[in-house]
């Protein structure tokens, strides 16, 4: 294993994708999606290995006689690279490599290993664009590598100590290798979230200044290719690419959407998620994956067409219920995308929820009015008649709604507007 997370997608890989079932998690439907990972970062999957155990073994992951199995198995593929379903520890890593390439060194070796986290991982710093995206992808790799610098097979060497007359008796034995990287890996560690946690801060002035203008949040969430990134388009014109992969796009993107009431809203799309998301990138993407604690509305998105389409609904939801989405009250509305593959009578529906088709338009008008009826009613359109002595209003309701119409009267001005409740609460005895 090299002591960075390599971009695996440079040189098409023959891979093999294997994993212990303990009977934890469906591991059929894991690898499936393990297969489109691997596939998103650009490697060809030319072999599949299970083994039914208890637990993995803690030293090498995998029973000695699935090893030999593996590594035969391996050999005749002609596979250059291994990826297991489920985090390794550094010593699992280490073994299993060692396994494969019994006669070889660290810097020249014919089988490589990944795990799960290592591929996800990768593809993230593939698809990050913007300055936080890159920070959070390099934090997030730090963190995972850094116990496993501990578990290379070379570059152990102390360097040279002292020098002139004292030598190692003076200066003394000096630093491994590992000791310096890591070392050099807590400061840019450090760095890192200095740096995310002033670029947090920058998200949460944002918030902040979105509360005080009474701008209403409309957070996008779900499972990766489901297409998130199609209904923005869509219903926005935001540009944002499509791609038919896991993680086509990462970076959290944020438009003005205009509801059938005449509200306009802040539609934002957050990163996409999969199942068993490394804790790393949880971690990581924290502060983007806030945006949807802070919504007023939360559209949890699923692929209608998936045969694992509750699962994906269920891994959102449990991502949501870990940022304190359910605690705060926040009302979720499960939309069920690409409904045109998928005959009428055949559709799995739950909870609140509006069928649609991004890619044809389909249902977007219901999905627009249920929108309007689940947020926070803090507006209501209204006729107004009011004295000209309180002309002053006007600039205030545009501002903080929306006029229509505006006619000026004998008896005062006269206008239909869109406000705020808390607006009228002042201006309800001049309401025609």
């Amino acid at each position: 294993m090299s002591e960075t997370i390599e971009n695996i997608s440079a040189i098409p890989e023959r891979t093999a994708l294997a994993a212990v079932d303990t009977g934890a998690y469906d591991v059929e439907e894991s690898l499936m999606e393990l297969e489109e990972l691997a596939q998103t970062a650009g490697v060809d999957v030319v072999l599949k290995l299970t083994q039914n155990r208890a637990t993995p073994d803690r030293s090498s992951y995998f029973g000695t006689g699935k090893l030999e199995e593996l590594k035969e198995a391996c050999e005749q593929q002609e596979v250059t690279l291994l990826i297991c379903d489920d985090e390794l520890s550094p010593a699992q890593l280490r073994t299993i490599e060692k396994f494969l390439n019994p006669d070889q060194h660290a810097v020249d070796i014919n089988i490589k290993v990944m795990d799960r986290t290592m591929l996800i991982l990768d593809i993230f710093a593939m698809r990050a664009n913007s300055r936080e995206g890159k920070l959070q992808v390099e934090l997030a790799q730090l963190k995972y590598s850094m116990p496993r610098l501990t578990g290379q097979w070379f570059g152990l060497s102390r360097q040279g100590g002292g020098g002139g007359g004292g030598g190692l008796k003076a200066r003394g034995r000096g630093e491994t290798k590992f000791e310096t990287d890591r070392r050099h890996a807590k400061t840019r560690i450090r760095k890192l979230e200095s740096e995310l946690k002033e670029l947090s801060h920058q998200r949460n002035l944002l918030r902040e200044r979105r509360r005080k203008n009474r701008a209403e949040t409309v957070a996008v969430v779900g499972y990766t290719n489901v297409g998130k990134s199609t209904l923005m388009n869509t219903l926005t014109g935001a540009g944002v690419l499509v791609e038919d992969k896991l993680f086509a796009t990462l970076d959290p993107t944020a438009r003005r959407l205009t509801l059938p009431d005449g509200r306009s809203v802040m539609l934002i799309d957050t990163v996409g998620l999969v199942r068993r998301l490394p804790h790393h990138l949880v971690e990581a993407f924290h502060s983007t994956l806030e945006e949807a604690a802070a919504a007023d509305l939360i559209l949890n998105v699923c692929d209608a067409a998936s045969p694992d389409c509750r699962e994906q609904l269920q891994v959102t939801a449990d991502i949501l219920r870990d940022l304190g989405c359910e605690q705060a009250g926040i009302p979720v509305l499960c939309v069920y995308n690409k409904c045109d593959l998928v005959p009428p009578d055949e559709l799995d529906l739950t909870g609140t929820h509006v069928s649609i088709s991004a890619l044809t338009g389909s249902n977007l008008d219901e999905l627009l009015l249920e929108i309007s009826r689940m947020l926070p009613q803090n507006r209501r359109l209204v006729k107004l008649l009011l004295p000209y002595a309180l002309s002053g209003y006007a600039a205030k309701m545009r501002e903080e709604g929306r006029v229509d119409a505006e006619e000026f009267r004998e008896d005062g001005i006269y206008y239909e507007a869109l406000l705020p409740v808390r607006m009228l609460e002042e201006l309800g005895q001049y309401e025609v």
